[in-house]
């Protein structure tokens, strides 16, 4: 299937999002794309559709959300369920190494709707990606600031950004006794850890996946653990982390990210949390994930429970780098460095939508200012 090798030319517009507030949604993707835009990026377009194959084995068991198309004309289909994926195969077929790039449009999810936590079958992702080989670390950790910027632009509320990277946790999974066949199966019941309780995630570890109860523990007690700089080289003494060159590499990642977010001013939002696992497969290095912290009328999103005046939502941002991506698709398998980040931009609605109601604050919904009344007919004849 061939995608139109032009569109990175495009123009941008904001797309049409269904909400009762239109001019909220203007604002958002004003915002957002003007951060995108500060950042040297370009847009490009994906067709919405994608052969099968080229989905599948990618999102771990979040593959089963994908939607299926009938076969037609010979050839398996299925709706896209992000914007990462087509953007590795638009590299690989248009031998692309170096571009940083914005994509807004829809993806599509069988998955169950919730509509007060903007979760959608059928929504929109803000994509953001530099795609190319730099210095370690200077790509993900701007990728970090413009997360930073667009979530205090919007002026959500207070926030805070979640970092990890998948070879500490891979690392981590090995040195607590994890076979590797259950890696990616364990990093999705790990990612559960902000719907569920240590507990819950425990169990499904252990009497589903057929876990040891000592290498659960052992798990339990590294995820525990947060902080930045400090916990990266605490972790590099660590008697067992040490032992693993995979998780030594990836801390040694971190400790420079954070160099780099000192610089950019923004390690006061984010964290290193050994919990977050973002169980989708094609990670390999960084991953992050942006969630709400502000108490009020939109609940904390690590509790997944509705507050009482309030909306509850998941993460409004996340991404990572995915350096093995583009390789699947290149026929001689070129690998192009990858890492990106993306906004939830139906969670972001949701919250200022219920912040708008909260305030009762009147919001403008068409872009005319001034209204000519008169108690004389035919007053279309006067003016014209």
């Amino acid at each position: 299937m061939k995608a139109n090798s032009s569109s990175h030319l495009r123009q941008p517009r904001a797309p049409g999002i269904i909400t009762p507030n239109r001019w909220l949604s203007e604002r958002v993707f004003n915002t957002i794309i003007g951060c995108f835009k500060r950042h040297g990026a370009e847009t490009i377009d994906t067709p919405v559709f994608e052969i099968k194959e080229t989905l599948t084995g990618k999102y771990g068991e979040d593959s089963k959300l994908i939607y299926d198309l009938k076969d037609q004309g010979g050839e398996l289909l299925s709706l896209r369920y992000d914007l990462t994926v087509p953007f590795a195969r638009y590299l690989a077929m248009n031998k692309i190494s170096n571009i940083k790039r914005y994509h807004i449009a829809k993806v599509y999810r069988r998955d169950n709707p919730a509509m007060t936590r903007g979760r959608y079958r059928e929504f929109y992702q803000c994509d953001f990606d530099i795609a190319g080989q730099y210095d370690p670390m200077i790509p993900d950790a701007e990728c970090l600031k413009i997360v930073h910027e667009i979530l205090s632009e919007l002026e959500l509320g207070d926030f805070r950004i979640k970092v990890n990277d998948r070879r500490i946790l891979d690392g981590m999974f090995a040195v607590c006794g994890v076979p590797d066949k259950k890696f990616r199966t364990i990093c999705s019941t790990v990612d559960k850890l902000d719907k569920m309780s240590w507990e819950d995630v425990r169990s499904e570890m252990v009497k589903e996946k057929g876990l040891s109860e000592e290498a659960a523990d052992q798990i339990g007690q590294y995820v525990s653990m947060q902080g930045g700089k400090d916990l990266a080289e605490r972790l590099l003494q660590d008697a067992k982390m040490s032992q693993s060159k995979q998780a030594c590499a990836g801390l040694t990642d971190m400790k420079q990210l954070f160099s780099y977010l000192e610089l950019f001013q923004v390690t006061d939002k984010v964290v290193f949390d050994l919990s977050l696992a973002r169980g989708l497969d094609y990670y390999t290095g960084v991953i992050y994930e942006a969630i709400l912290t502000q108490n009020g009328p939109v609940s904390a999103p690590e509790t997944g429970e509705k507050g009482e005046e309030g909306v509850s939502v998941g993460s409004v941002a996340g991404g990572g780098r995915y350096d093995g991506l583009v390789g699947m698709f290149d026929p001689k398998g070129r690998k192009v460095p990858c890492v990106g980040v993306s906004i939830g931009i139906e969670r972001v609605f949701s919250i200022l939508e219920q912040k708008a109601e909260a305030s009762a604050e009147k919001v403008r919904t068409t872009e005319t200012q001034v209204m000519v009344a008169s108690a004389q007919k035919n007053i279309l004849l006067i003016f014209n």
